[in-house]
């Protein structure tokens, strides 16, 4: 019979979702699970989102919309973008997709040719990967271990640069360790940017409007304008308005990639909804109560997990300040064993915390670093300190 594309065998599953699959198959068979796995951030957007896609919905038109995104959209986006101090663009420097995903895979089709690089840090969101791979694109890994607090150092990047890879692709906040960047950190980071180039910058920032501690959320443009013609930000609705199934992702950019991307969406999506679209104006545009106040808690529920990550023994867990994730290290607890099960990696211990105390994590392993779990706090509030009882108890019974 015939084969299928050779980059079908690149393409994964996602390792995230296989454990929430597992997590809801034991629910429904009746065990009491508590899920940290999977990244949703499990809250709704206000009455007034709903309320928009209501009269878009009543005035449905039919019709096909604009492949790079309506107008009112972008001019929501633009606007959104002015709020976090990234000012300058207009609509030809920005393109619309089906969530961030989307618009990371139109990114890497449009600026990798088979066989260019990409550079990427360790931990890292695990899509990165499949989709580097899908495209097959040369891969360069730089290992940001705890004990640079999951960090990449300006050394890290002006040797990476150095290669001149096609892409650079950063994250922040991060997905999957929480860490936020400083502006001095971000400051010197471009500063080694603007050394070389010769390379595409991506920013994955789509946490950023969920940031704790004051330490705010900056960019590389802001730090070196000189960076805006190549530096591509991307951005999404999903974790902010707690829309990640309405499906929109935002870019912007230098005028040619924005273009880029837009004929991608000629040939693939043609355009989002006009009901989405009625939807991500309002959350963009109207009141942001909601998102202000979810990101207040989400902060509270850091200080929450943190406590639990700091009174178990010999466990690493830098503290971060954004996002929903924490990314303990539990790599000390590697050839001990619970229930009589010897834990050899972050894979059995994830399996055993599930099997004994129905606490379902994702192994770090799925993210680049096979020393420690990624927990995800966004769990409706009353299931948090029971869940984070059951890994303190977990690790406590450890031999």
């Amino acid at each position: 019979m015939p084969q299928l594309a050779k980059r079908i065998g690149r393409a994964k599953p996602s390792a995230i979702m296989q454990v929430a699959d597992k997590a809801k198959k034991l629910k429904a068979e009746g065990r009491d699970i508590i899920s940290f796995s999977i990244g949703v951030p499990n809250f709704l957007p206000g009455s007034h989102v709903y309320e928009a896609a209501r009269e878009a919905l009543a005035k449905d038109s039919g019709q096909y919309g604009s492949n790079r995104g309506a107008d009112a959209l972008l001019d929501a986006f633009l606007k959104h973008m002015e709020g976090i101090g990234l000012t300058g663009y207009t609509r030809a420097n920005c393109s619309t997709g089906i969530g961030a995903k989307h618009i990371l895979y139109n990114l890497a089709e449009a600026l990798l040719d088979e066989g260019d690089a990409i550079a990427f840090a360790i931990p890292y969101w695990t899509s990165y990967m499949d989709i580097a791979e899908i495209v097959n694109a040369k891969i360069d890994l730089l290992p940001c271990p705890p004990e640079q607090d999951y960090k990449l150092t300006p050394a890290q990047l002006d040797a990476a640069l150095a290669k001149k890879p096609r892409v650079f692709l950063f994250n922040n906040p991060s997905n999957p360790t929480g860490m936020v960047y400083t502006k001095d950190e971000i400051s010197a980071l471009a500063d080694v940017i603007a050394k070389h180039p010769d390379t595409w910058i991506i920013t994955d920032d789509i946490y950023n409007r969920m940031v704790f501690d004051g330490v705010g959320y900056h960019n590389f443009v802001q730090a070196r304008p000189e960076l805006r013609d190549r530096v591509i930000f991307v951005d999404s609705l999903s974790k902010t308005y707690g829309m990640p199934g309405w499906r929109v992702g935002f870019m912007a950019g230098p005028e040619v990639v924005a273009n880029a991307v837009t004929t991608m969406n000629s040939n693939h999506i043609t355009n989002l909804p006009e009901i989405v679209v009625a939807a991500s104006v309002a959350a963009l545009s109207g009141p942001q109560d909601v998102p202000e106040e979810k990101c207040r808690e989400f902060q509270a529920k850091r200080d929450q997990v943190m406590a639990v990550m700091e009174s178990i023994p010999n466990l690493v867990c830098p503290r971060p300040q954004g996002a929903f994730y924490v990314f303990p290290d539990v790599s000390a607890y590697y050839g001990k064993s619970h229930d009589g099960k010897v834990i050899g990696n972050d894979i059995d211990l994830c399996n055993a915390l599930l099997d004994s105390k129905g606490v379902a994590c994702v192994p770090g392993s799925a993210f680049g670093e096979p020393r420690s779990l990624r927990i995800s706090y966004t769990c409706p509030t009353p299931q948090l300190a029971p869940g984070l009882e059951r890994i303190r108890e977990f690790f406590n019974e450890m031999q």
